[in-house]
């Protein structure tokens, strides 16, 4: 869900709800947190369209990340699913969720609420994600979800619009980055449905998209913390060389630092030589891999999968590591 947009002329209501501009007490309109960047799903169609995206199966687990008023929740049980855990940070909109289904016996048996904060919470197993992400967690939401032990078979979520451009951009895009390179090693993303701002209530300031992730099956066999500090390197100037973003002294002390553990625990009676002769005996090594995987003059934002993966591999191999 987008950030909610503060009212012009505020309010100095309380409590969860606040009374519309006639000011009756029996006609009361919800009150939407805007720190918990709140904009509900209103189109019933749009909601549909989500849930198909995820090709639900009887037999799923089901996790909603911000189910708000429970119009994506509702959908979600009427596909006959076997539990459906949602996890809401306000406990105003888990009421309003639990009453909502309240007189429907098997939705109530089918349905568990998590009161609290998805990206602090341990995550309950689950085959398939759908949310209307609050965007303030877009990119926590998604490591956490690729990072999942069994990862989920599928991921339909809601972004805001350049976010998920981003997730799926390719290399030589405008919008290629870290984030791209890094989602796309883990798993395939797909841009499946635009939603224009006047389907949320209040509407938001941006337009939205949702995308389907589907994390690779079997896991790649590479280290997330190993291409993660990599990427970390390569993207701080990504317009630039792979070269120049070694040329940093911070840096090349870090990348000292961790040669020099992995040095120690390769031979525990080796004796070290002293930092500055290891930072220029590193800085060698360095040179010497990019200019051996032909990396030296690429720039990150034209490189793919296959290209990060040649030079972690040479680098690992000389015993440069990243985490």
């Amino acid at each position: 869900m987008p950030k909610a947009q503060k009212s012009k002329s505020g309010s100095a209501a309380t409590g969860p709800y606040s009374t519309n501009k006639t000011g009756s007490s029996t006609n009361k309109v919800f009150k939407f947190n805007t720190t918990l960047g709140q904009h509900i799903l209103k189109n019933p169609g749009v909601a549909t369209a989500i849930v198909e995206k995820a090709s639900l199966k009887p037999s799923d687990i089901v996790l909603e990340v911000g189910p708000g008023t429970g119009n994506l929740t509702v959908q979600i049980l009427a596909k006959s699913v076997r539990q459906l855990h949602v996890v809401e940070m306000d406990p105003r909109m888990a009421a309003e969720l639990t009453k909502r289904v309240q007189g429907t016996p098997e939705w109530e048996k089918k349905l568990q609420i998590t009161v609290g904060d998805v990206i602090k919470a341990p995550l309950p197993y689950f085959d398939v994600c759908i949310s209307n992400t609050p965007y303030q967690i877009s990119s926590p939401l998604v490591f956490k979800l690729l990072q999942a032990s069994p990862p989920p078979r599928v991921a339909v979520l809601m972004f805001q619009r350049e976010f998920a451009m981003r997730l799926v951009a390719k290399p030589g895009e405008p919008l290629y980055c870290r984030l791209s390179a890094n989602v796309q090693m883990w798993a395939k993303v797909a841009h499946v449905l635009k939603v224009g701002k006047n389907n949320f209530r209040p509407p938001p300031k941006v337009e939205s998209s949702v995308v389907r992730i589907e994390p690779k099956n079997p896991r790649p066999t590479v280290s997330y913390e190993e291409w993660d500090g990599m990427l970390r390197i390569l993207f701080v100037r990504g317009n630039r060389t792979i070269k120049s973003a070694f040329a940093s002294r911070a840096v090349m002390e870090m990348v000292e630092k961790n040669w020099t553990t992995w040095r120690a625990l390769q031979d525990t009676d080796m004796e070290m030589d002293d930092k500055g002769q290891n930072l220029e005996k590193v800085k060698t090594i360095v040179e010497k891999v990019l200019n051996e995987t032909g990396m030296a003059e690429k720039r990150a934002t034209k490189c793919g999968e296959q290209d990060f993966l040649k030079l972690l591999y040479a680098f690992n191999t000389n015993g440069i590591h990243f985490r």
